[in-house]
């Protein structure tokens, strides 16, 4: 391995160590292209990591090693990292709170690079000025594909939940998950945490009852085979979704990716949504950020009955 090598990001000094190791032995991709990678993504990336809470999925040993869940900041942190102190319920460990890390700037990015945080996922809510957590400023609806079903399944079911949602006035943002499925997000104004979890189940039963040869509403594993399941619990304020621009831990270093409708529409191979850090960095130089209206207007949400409710 190569030396550790000592780095000024915007004024805090970092060390950098094994550049070299492979991280994702399918393709040779190393610690020193996903640092790389992370630095040249930050511009787009920053603005979805801001104000929220970062939950790291760490590969020290890279994509076919172990890994691991991390909320708690790192040991040994340098005093610079932003953390924000918030209650965990249901916690594993039983921990009442976790200092979460709260990436601010490419030098935090750097340094979670450096520590191999593949992965990086984040809530629908912003920590709150003084500290603690807010109310949702995103919902999002997450399609996860049952085997046979793949990532074209997905597209036609998030092609419908774009209909859905422009019936009620709301526009719609679109990723892939970087792994098999679809992300949409809508950026809203909600007065409660429980209003976006309420909507997202309204929509994502309804859509369940018009076809249900094709998607599923509940987690139920039995009843997923060949469908798409819209996972609307992704709202909770405990759970977290991947950010944006993310590498995933999948054999070739795939990106969760922001994608224009238009290719979600033509979209009638699996292999028309994958994309690496590479072609995401393409796409980054000549498109810019295809989500970065998810940081513009946001949208009250309107009350929809869930199916079979009085």
């Amino acid at each position: 391995m190569a030396d550790d090598v000592l780095v000024d990001v915007d004024g805090h000094r970092l060390k950098l160590s094994n550049l070299d190791k492979v991280l994702y032995p399918e393709t040779g991709f190393t610690k020193g292209e996903v640092i790389d990678y992370y630095v040249r993504v930050s511009p787009v990336l920053l603005p979805h990591l801001a104000g929220r809470p970062v939950t790291l999925r760490r590969f020290p040993d890279g994509v076919e090693g172990e890994s691991f869940y991390e909320k708690n900041v790192p040991r040994h942190a340098p005093n610079w990292v932003r953390t924000a102190r918030l209650p965990t319920p249901g916690s594993r460990r039983n921990a009442a709170y976790a200092d979460f890390v709260v990436v601010d700037g490419r030098a935090s990015l750097v340094w979670l690079a450096n520590l191999a945080a593949l992965e990086l996922h984040v809530p629908q809510w912003t920590v709150r000025p003084r500290g603690g957590q807010g109310v949702p400023d995103l919902l999002v609806f997450d399609l996860d594909p049952g085997e046979p079903a793949t990532v074209v399944d997905c597209c036609r079911v998030a092609e419908r939940i774009r209909e859905v949602l422009a019936e009620d006035g709301l526009p719609a943002w679109v990723k892939t998950s970087g792994s098999k499925g679809l992300q949409v997000y809508v950026p809203v104004r909600v007065s409660a945490p429980g209003r976006t979890s309420e909507y997202a189940r309204a929509v994502a039963e309804r859509l369940a009852g018009e076809t249900p040869e094709r998607v599923v509403a509940t987690m139920t594993k039995a009843r997923r085979t060949g469908k798409v399941l819209i996972d609307w619990s992704q709202n909770n304020p405990a759970k977290t979704t991947v950010a944006p621009y993310s590498l995933r831990a999948r054999p070739r270093p795939t990106v969760s990716t922001p994608l224009r409708w238009s290719e979600v529409q033509r979209c009638r191979h699996p292999q028309d949504l994958l994309f690496t850090a590479d072609n995401v960095l393409a796409r980054v130089d000549t498109d810019g950020d295809l989500m970065a209206g998810l940081r513009e207007e946001r949208h009250r949400l309107p009350v929809r009955r869930r199916a079979g409710a009085r």
